[in-house]
């Protein structure tokens, strides 16, 4: 049977306003624990997961994008905002519920361990799994450095992640967050990178963040003295809350990191909406996907600007936009994986049946597809994009994606 749901987490209505999605079939994983799971799986379905496999050398094996939450239980530090958890916001509770069914959390007041169990489960699970970059993700802060707590959507403290990533260190790599506007930004830098972290976290859009902003200048030279590398959403920002800024994702805004030297991840390729053509307005807006591709295509960028994969296969993405990574061969070299873990877990967001009428997958590999997501929907986001292929054609990413990208790596001193 075609997966498939009837609307995304983020394009909700009044319909489901005021109703529970804690039982509702949004989201997948069984029940069991993801290894017991995984060995039911059907000979053709362990078969596609053995193919994905293939070339991946676990020891580099690499998921950048996976993010941690919670609610502040069990002293975690982390935080929600009230609206989120608010009968008189129901789009934003209903959203916060959605999140929580996929992550696998059944109890709110243990929101914050289940959430870790249950990722380190699904990631343990894999045949030959790798690590995941756990995502810390600061406060916004206004530009005179006092934090706004009422715009901040959620918080996951710096120390939480480092705390995890030494609980489970065969599982977990730190990506902190600091925003460059914080009166203590380059000593947080300073602090994460001492404690072993190699990437900062941003989304532009939620946290207020310009990044052309001037005030920005000694946040990325301190970067990149320290050989730090910003994973940054670019484009439309659906998941969270934006408050007005989605021009903060305008790639192009990237240029003032890019000529400060320092390297850039851009998330999901920028692969969703507009925003104006800031080197030629008289254009109007432009495909933020073809903002970040013609920065891709700046010789001046190549060894500092990368795309990271996660959400392309979504219903709302795929398109021209796949299609056209696929067959960019020439910028597989600097394509890095990323789940944005837990959203591959909502069945709204990609749907198999799809990308089969598109020519992305055979009726065969999606009917595989579906049985490992039901059992394991981490494992499902990375088998998806290994599988993934030009329609009428073989055109894959290749294994080199899915691992670390040694342009990447913390230069040696």
């Amino acid at each position: 049977m075609q997966r498939f749901a009837r609307s995304s987490c983020f394009l909700l209505g009044p319909f489901f306003a005021g109703c529970s999605l804690l039982a509702a079939p949004l989201t997948g994983g069984s029940s069991r624990p993801s290894d017991e799971a995984t060995a039911l799986l059907s000979p053709e379905a362990r078969a596609l997961v053995d193919r994905a496999f293939e070339g991946i050398d676990r020891e580099r094996q690499l998921d950048v994008h996976v993010h941690i939450a919670g609610v502040g239980a069990g002293c975690s530090g982390c935080s929600v905002n009230p609206q989120m958890r608010s009968i008189f916001h129901p789009v934003k509770r209903l959203q916060f519920e959605i999140y929580l069914r996929a992550a696998g959390v059944r109890n709110v007041e243990e929101a914050d361990r289940e959430y870790v169990l249950r990722l380190v489960d699904r990631a343990r699970a894999a045949p030959r799994r790798g690590r995941c970059r756990i995502l810390a993700f600061d406060r916004q802060y206004r530009r005179d450095g006092s934090p706004d707590d009422e715009r901040t959507e959620f918080y996951v403290p710096n120390d939480y992640v480092f705390r995890l990533c030494e609980e489970y260190p065969d599982v977990f790599l730190p990506t902190m967050s600091v925003h460059p506007y914080r009166r203590d930004a380059l000593e947080e830098l300073e602090r994460g990178a001492r404690r072993g972290a190699t990437m900062v976290k941003w989304l532009p859009n939620s946290q207020g963040i310009d990044p052309s902003d001037p005030i920005c200048d000694a946040f990325y030279d301190r970067m990149r003295e320290l050989g730090l590398v910003l994973l940054t959403h670019a484009g439309e920002e659906k998941a969270v809350d934006s408050a007005g800024d989605q021009n903060f994702g305008n790639p192009l805004l990237l240029r003032r990191a890019l000529d400060r030297g320092v390297r850039v991840i851009v998330a999901h390729c920028a692969s969703l909406g507009q925003n104006v053509d800031l080197d030629d307005p008289r254009r109007g807006k432009v495909r933020n996907f073809d903002l970040f591709l013609r920065l891709m295509e700046e010789e001046a960028y190549r060894g500092l600007l990368f795309g990271e994969i996660s959400a392309i296969a979504q219903y709302n993405r795929f398109g021209d936009t796949l299609e056209l990574l696929l067959r960019r061969t020439d910028l597989h070299e600097r394509l890095v994986n990323g789940s944005d873990y837990p959203l591959p877990a909502i069945s709204a967001l990609i749907r198999t049946g799809s990308l089969e009428s598109a020519g992305f997958l055979s009726k065969e590999e999606r009917k595989a597809l579906n049985e490992i997501f039901e059992c394991n929907p981490l494992l499902f986001d990375f088998v998806l994009k290994r599988t993934l292929h030009l329609p009428g054609g073989d055109g894959r990413f290749p294994a080199s994606v899915f691992m670390e990208n040694a342009g990447l790596r913390l230069p040696s001193r």
